[in-house]
């Protein structure tokens, strides 16, 4: 105790002691490095003032996506859980368990149905918080209902990928939901419904090598991460300097490996146009927007 505090009466310590605030109240944007408070993120649909799209889960996306937020969910069907008893430096199911409890969701799979400016319209919603949005059987699963779904409705299908690539802990069952998605995606196809694909950070591995590059149309949202090997490891293997923004949304579609690069307050209203397009249907231009 010092000279100060000895002198201070206790009455006057209480009325300016310290006060925790909460660790999330503020969030660093890591474009600009300023801070941003929390609360104001839902309004600015979690995309910073200096532009940077932040990574969001299936309930904001849903809610961001559909007119007035409003949307029914459908169950994506279950899985074996841990069928190769897998087990690093701890067990798959243990990791299961703490994903779910993380996100509140099952998997990294979440389907929702509503109407995008007035066109009825099955949304998928790959959430990267789930053990890296990681393709696993759960994962394929929920994509093949979606796509079921779909082509049992008559109705078009939007995908919003994230993924770090196939789930490591489920070996070659992971990798089977490739060709699976890729099927559902013929399936579409051939029903002559729209199957549009929004890249989001990142999208990468087993994703990018099937059903997220298989759209008839696909946007992305800015600065997102799409490849199949990451640059780390291409600068690694060819030992020279990729140019810069390499692999990022802008400079696949400068390239054209991308139809459009998508703001998210302006996603929902090119979605409603390019489904009238696709639907030959007249997009509800009057729908209440999405908080700008």
């Amino acid at each position: 105790m010092n000279w100060l505090q000895k002198l201070t009466p206790p009455g006057v310590k209480s009325i300016f002691t310290k006060k925790d605030s909460p660790d999330n109240l503020w969030v660093k944007c890591p474009k600009s490095g300023e801070m941003v408070f929390a609360a104001d993120l839902p309004g600015l649909l979690h995309v910073t003032p200096a532009g940077h799209h932040m990574r969001i889960g299936p309930d904001l996306r849903l809610q961001y996506t559909f007119d007035n937020g409003e949307y029914e969910t459908i169950a994506v069907p279950d899985v074996a859980k841990d069928p190769l008893k897998f087990k690093d430096d701890q067990k798959y199911t243990d990791r299961l368990k703490k994903a779910r409890a993380k996100t509140g969701n099952d998997d990294a799979m979440s389907i929702g149905v509503g109407s995008i400016r007035g066109i009825k319209t099955v949304a998928l919603i790959q959430n990267f918080a789930f053990m890296g949005g990681s393709l696993g059987m759960a994962a394929g699963e929920g994509f093949i209902e979606a796509a079921q779904y779909a082509v049992a409705n008559g109705l078009p299908l939007v995908v919003f990928t994230a993924a770090g690539g196939a789930r490591m802990q489920e070996g070659a069952l992971s990798l089977m939901q490739m060709p699976r998605t890729t099927i559902a995606v013929q399936e579409l196809r051939e029903a002559g419904l729209p199957y549009i694909v929004v890249l989001c950070d990142p999208t990468t591995g087993g994703v990018t090598a099937s059903y997220a590059m298989l759209g008839d149309v696909h946007l992305a949202e800015p600065g997102a991460l799409i490849c199949f090997a990451g640059p780390r490891v291409i600068e690694e293997t060819i030992r020279e300097k990729l140019p810069e923004g390499f692999q990022r949304a802008e400079y696949l579609e400068e390239h054209g490996m991308i139809d459009r690069v998508v703001p998210r307050n302006d996603m929902r209203r090119v979605l409603g146009d390019v489904l009238a397009v696709l639907t030959q249907q007249t997009a509800d231009h009057a729908a209440d927007p999405v908080p700008a």
